[in-house]
């Protein structure tokens, strides 16, 4: 009987674990947690911070699916050191776990602040439940709380602390906020709808310094203002989790290096999920950590799966706005776009050797579901006239393309 080991407790770490036991009925698996909680979704984290984190529905699987499937799960279980030779795995207590075939999943931390005053109190960030349990209960009503950081979770965070009442300001670094997701209409559109609702918004602005003796008093800007505050909650990237293997042979550049089946330079030992490296790319991305928990799972049960980036699609929905980004949504790598603005719904689609790539739009979620589909077929545009059609004829052209698909 083979035995499969899972290090970390996200979603890939789940959706491996399932993709092994679809494949092999009878072998032990252990998903070994840090956190003394089941795994969770860390996306509730920014889009639910308010709500019940503790609630079944925040779960990826309730107790009872680990149950029914006989997987293993050990929560507040830290791993101290891997050995690939022996093909052990070792707790903090000393105990050591023998595998067959080894899952990396410990995922990423928060890119941490690198000035004076990151180490004051009510400086925040929100990775786990532990973060956001601390956040909420430190805020007072009225409090004024700087986001540093203008990217998806940012702008989710501004909007949970605004809507309890926070007073609001954002600092992003570069000229438009989301600038993976969005282009530059776009942003603007956004930060307009932020700004009415009373959001203040600093854009190409580094942070010098956070204030204060104990605790946060303000941010000081690299021009020499200073915005006065009482918190401060920081988003500013992921930083893979590699430590654990830095004594092993198992290849690092920015994260742990796979190929498309998620193997990694040793062995027998697989990763996925933000710890793991595709390409010269960690995605951090919730679909990809998913997709690469299923492809990782199918070849460690001796499947044969490969996988495919998956397309990234943000759902963002704050401020009275609602839009989504999918695919390649950067102007200098594709050839044309079409866009409109009607009614105030701003939608760009991005075209690249004849086929839709990506898209920008603020007609809401629902609407996401086509543009999805034109990108996953890769519905040729060849024969239109791309530069004097409507966004709305072109979705009518490509929607009778997919009937036929």
């Amino acid at each position: 009987m083979e035995h499969f080991v899972i290090v970390g407790s996200g979603v890939a770490a789940v959706h491996a674990a399932k993709a092994i036991r679809d494949h092999d009925r009878d072998a032990e698996i252990f998903i070994l947690g840090e956190e003394d909680h089941l795994p969770y979704n860390r996306i509730k984290l920014t889009k639910g911070l308010f709500s019940d984190l503790y609630s079944e529905k925040v779960l990826i699987k309730k107790e009872k699916w680990y149950r029914e499937n006989n997987i293993s799960i050990k929560t507040g279980t830290r791993i101290v050191s891997v050995n690939t030779d022996g093909k052990t795995v070792e707790t903090a207590d000393g105990s050591l776990i023998p595998y067959h075939k080894l899952l990396l999943c410990m995922g990423a931390t928060n890119r941490t602040l690198s000035m004076e005053g990151a180490g004051l109190k009510n400086v925040h960030t929100l990775r786990d439940l532990r973060d956001a349990d601390q956040l909420k209960s430190s805020l007072e009503s009225g409090t004024h709380a700087v986001i540093i950081g203008g990217g998806v979770q940012g702008l989710e965070t501004a909007w949970a602390l605004f809507e309890a009442g926070c007073k609001v300001s954002v600092i992003e670094a570069f000229p438009r906020f989301m600038g993976r997701q969005l282009d530059e209409r776009s942003s603007r559109i956004l930060q307009e709808k932020m700004e009415h609702a009373g959001v203040s918004i600093t854009l190409n602005a580094a942070v010098a310094a956070i204030s204060g003796t104990e605790q946060v008093q303000g941010v000081v800007l690299a021009d020499g203002s200073v915005i006065p505050c009482q918190h401060v909650v920081y988003s500013i990237g992921i930083v893979p989790n590699t430590a654990l293997i830095k004594n092993t042979e198992i290849e690092v550049r920015n994260g742990v290096i796979v190929n498309e089946k998620m193997e990694t330079s040793v062995e027998h030992v697989y990763a996925a999920g933000d710890l793991a490296e595709f390409n010269g790319c960690v995605e951090g991305l919730w679909g990809g950590a998913i997709e690469q928990g299923k492809i990782a799972g199918a070849n460690m049960a001796a499947s044969t799966a490969v996988y495919e980036k998956a397309i990234p699609v943000t759902l963002f929905n704050a401020f009275g706005t609602s839009l989504f980004s999918m695919g390649l949504v950067d102007e200098s790598q594709c050839d044309y776009s079409v866009k409109s603005e009607e009614d105030g719904v701003y939608t760009r689609i991005f075209v690249k050797d004849h086929t839709m790539v990506g898209v920008i739009s603020f007609e809401g979620a629902a609407a996401s579901l086509p543009y999805k589909s034109a990108i996953e077929h890769k519905i040729s545009l060849a024969g239109l006239d791309l530069q004097n059609i409507s966004v709305a004829d072109l979705m009518n052209s490509i929607q009778k393309e997919l009937n036929v698909v």
